[in-house]
Parts: structure tokens; C-alpha cells; sequence
């Protein structure tokens, strides 16, 4: 696969982003949605995010979005401002040729970037080992496990929660 390009995600990638991200939602287990989003929500969900400060990239191959990640917002009180939540999707027929780390590269240093000190990994299902894989090989640990929070496809998922520190971590106070 050539060298994929790593850009801002912007509203003419919503549809290639559906796409992939309903794959994900119908076939696997990382996300705990039933029902795929449609383009007007996976739009809402992106513009919320930009509109936030947040960083929302897209990998893009010879034209075609295969990949897009992001961070938001890990929970809405305002004690974890500083604190965000990554989101990987990549695309099936792209899977396993590192552009999930690369992605995922970026969104880590665009948040530390943005004065976040941590980021959150909440992974659908403890058997997702090509995510927890990832995640650990940039640098999250082990956080925790929920186990059997989630029911889909007919069974019980845990969540996987990993963590790594984001520029200074909490070693200083944040500057804002």
C-alpha cells in the first residue's frame, strides 16, 4: 500500500467514513452501537468534534478514505477537560498494513498538541487483540476491565480500558 496521507477529515470524507465505521458496527464488536449511524449523524458527530477543538483525521490512499480516527471528549464534566477518548476505524480491506498506528500516531500527538494530558483506549471486547495490541504498542497501559457490559451478537462484551499520558502528563498543572 503506498504511503497513505494523513489529513484533517472534512464533510466530502462523511460518506467513505460511514461506511467504514457501519462495517465496524454490523460485523465486529469494538464498537457497542447495534445500528450503524447514518451520513447526517456520522456529520453531526465530526462537526461537534472539530467545533470542539478536537482532532479528526482521515487516512487517505490513492483518493479513498480507508481510515479515520479521532479524540473527543472522554466524559462531559468539566474535571476531565484535559482528559480525551481515541476512536480508530480502519477499513476491512486495509487492515493489518499499519495505517490503524499511523492514525492513531497522529491523533496522540495533535491532542498532546491541544494541552490534553491524558487519553483514554475504551476498547469493545477483551478479545479485540489487534486494538489492545495497538494501543499498547504507542503507549497505553492497562487500566481496567468491565466485564460483560455489553450484550451484542448475541453475546457478553467487556470494555478494555487503557491509558497513556499526553505531553507533560500530570506531572504540571495544565496551562489553561
Amino acid at each position: 500500500m503506498p504511503n497513505p496521507l494523513l489529513r484533517p477529515g472534512t464533510a466530502a470524507d462523511i460518506p467513505a467514513v460511514a461506511r467504514i465505521y457501519a462495517h465496524a458496527v454490523v460485523t465486529g464488536r469494538a464498537s457497542f452501537e447495534t445500528e450503524p449511524p447514518g451520513e447526517d449523524e456520522m456529520a453531526r458527530r465530526r462537526a461537534a468534534l472539530v467545533a470542539g477543538g478536537h482532532p479528526y483525521l482521515v487516512a487517505e490512499v490513492e483518493g479513498r478514505v480507508l481510515g479515520y480516527a479521532y479524540a473527543g471528549p472522554y466524559r462531559p464534566r468539566p474535571a476531565y477537560r484535559f482528559t480525551v477518548e481515541d476512536s480508530v476505524y480502519v477499513d476491512p480491506a486495509a487492515t493489518g498494513r499499519g495505517l490503524g498506528r499511523r492514525l492513531l500516531g497522529a491523533v496522540i500527538a495533535a491532542a498532546a498538541r491541544a494541552g490534553h494530558r491524558q487519553m483514554i483506549a475504551v476498547i469493545g471486547d477483551s478479545g479485540n487483540a489487534a486494538s489492545i495490541g495497538l494501543h499498547a504498542a504507542l503507549g497505553f497501559a492497562p487500566a481496567g476491565v468491565l466485564r460483560a457490559v455489553g450484550w451484542k451478537h448475541g453475546t457478553w462484551l467487556d470494555t478494555v480500558l487503557m491509558q497513556r499520558a499526553l505531553g507533560p502528563g500530570d506531572g504540571t498543572p495544565p496551562e489553561r
